[in-house]
């Protein structure tokens, strides 16, 4: 096999390329792959096919070209990428290709070339800023290199759909600006709020919406492109409650780098706690609507609500909680569609409170509330306070026993110990004074010891 020159495996649907492949091949001129599966191709198994001129990859599912590609290829005269998913390439591929370095120098000095074929078309190229030096590395090549197709066509983004690679002019790439109108805003309870943010970037970057430092994903945002460059995202925020307000972060990020501005929502009305709103005309769909409402969990300071309601459209029905302590305004919470449980935390032991689950901006009805008592902490006080007291009874105890005791035990066996357990076990039943129980258990300790040790001499 080391004398192999040819190797040919078209159309046999090879999906993976061991990086050890190729080992042995060293004699290897002509390599040709065309009609398989191959996503990748580990190009570091080049090293062991020095002599390799032809290498042909067309028809298959390669999507990406790393820089050090070419770099163990230094006698390639023919290279088929066509009918790939390359969308994005650098062009330093090709420049530090060291065929490619030696076929300048000879062409510039002697007048002497050797050309080196490359095929390049039928990919899916993404013509945005990350693809500018490899467009204008194309528009420009010549010896030593020929392109079997030079007329190379952008797939996307929209704007250059279609369009050869000499009609296109890429800018470079920035990192994500982002700005707001509005970055302080007032409004009162109950209204809804639109955030609105406005991002400049090339490529075109990820936007999300975050608020007291954790991404938002119960509200809807919306993107509108302005241009290739431009977006506007909006935040819609529906009925302003107490937990809406603060500061809220539009950030947006792409491979450079990224960009945030925050805006900041104020509540105009001073009211600690929103009272119950009037009942309002509901529709005749959610007249009959029965929510089972029960608590799943209690703790000293905390509970957790489970409720569920058969509704028409449970995609789009919201809920309003009602919380707070029993016989005060309550406080609203507004719940997001799909989401059946609320925890609360942080409240008062020993307090009576009182909680309802309503469909939104309607008035929670009877069957739709619970009222409980939070537990009181003083039981781990008590615990705490007998198992001290626990404590320092055996530590007492331990602290009276004299040393002679310990000396005769060390002395015994086994049957020593199950002697003062015995013994301790009878102080225990009838209470007699500690004094007495250690002169007798000493006496019986050492005379067994005594009488055990007669025995064995």
């Amino acid at each position: 096999i080391s004398a192999l020159e040819f190797l040919w495996l078209n159309f046999n649907e090879i999906s993976v390329m061991n990086v050890k492949s190729l080992e042995g091949l060293a004699n290897l001129t002509e390599l040709r792959l065309q009609g398989n599966k191959l996503t990748s191709v580990p190009w570091t198994a080049f090293q062991d096919t020095p002599k390799l001129k032809i290498l042909d990859l067309k028809h298959n599912r390669l999507d990406i070209l790393p820089e050090h590609a070419l770099r163990h290829l230094p006698a390639l005269t023919y290279l088929d990428l066509s009918f790939n998913r390359l969308s994005v390439v650098s062009k330093d591929v090709f420049i530090n290709w060291p065929l490619y370095r030696r076929a300048e120098k000879a062409w510039g000095k002697e007048g002497l070339v050797s050309n080196v074929v490359l095929a390049l078309h039928d990919n899916p190229w993404l013509c945005d800023c990350r693809l500018k030096g490899f467009v204008e590395f194309i528009r420009t090549v010549s010896h030593p290199i020929i392109l079997m197709n030079s007329y190379l066509i952008c797939s996307g983004p929209t704007s250059k759909a279609d369009k050869f690679f000499h009609e296109t002019h890429l800018k470079r790439c920035i990192k994500p600006v982002a700005t707001a109108a509005e970055t302080n805003i007032t409004l009162p309870l109950g209204q809804n709020a639109t955030l609105t943010c406005l991002v400049n970037a090339r490529p075109g970057s990820t936007i999300q919406w975050m608020h007291s430092l954790k991404i938002i994903r119960g509200f809807n945002a919306t993107e509108t492109h302005i241009d290739e460059e431009t977006v506007t995202s909006q935040l819609v925020i529906p009925s302003l409650h107490l937990a809406d307000r603060g500061l809220y972060t539009c950030m947006a990020s792409n491979f450079i780098g990224n960009s945030s501005v925050n805006i900041t929502v104020n509540l105009s009305s001073s009211k600690h706690f929103a009272p119950l709103p009037p009942p309002v005309p509901m529709l005749s769909s959610d007249d009959g609507v029965y929510i089972d409402i029960h608590i799943a969990k209690q703790t000293v300071y905390g509970i957790t609500l489970e409720w569920h309601a058969a509704t028409d459209n449970p995609a789009e029905t919201w809920f309003t909680i009602h919380f707070g302590k029993y016989d005060s305004p309550k406080e609203m919470i507004y719940i997001n569609p799909g989401i059946n449980s609320y925890s609360v935390s942080d409240l008062l032991p020993a307090t009576r409170y009182e909680v309802c689950v309503s469909l939104k901006q309607h008035p929670p009805r009877k069957g739709q509330c619970i009222v409980f008592v939070t537990g009181s902490d003083t039981g781990e006080l008590e615990e705490r306070k007998k198992l001290i007291h626990i404590i320092v009874i055996v530590c007492a105890m331990v602290l009276a026993v004299p040393a002679s005791m310990y000396a005769c035990t060390m002395e015994t066996r086994f049957i020593c110990v199950e002697r003062c357990v015995d013994l301790w076990k009878k102080y225990r039943l009838h209470k007699e004074g500690f004094d007495s129980v250690q002169t007798a258990s000493n006496e019986n300790l050492c005379r067994d010891s005594r009488t055990k040790k007669r025995g064995q001499i």
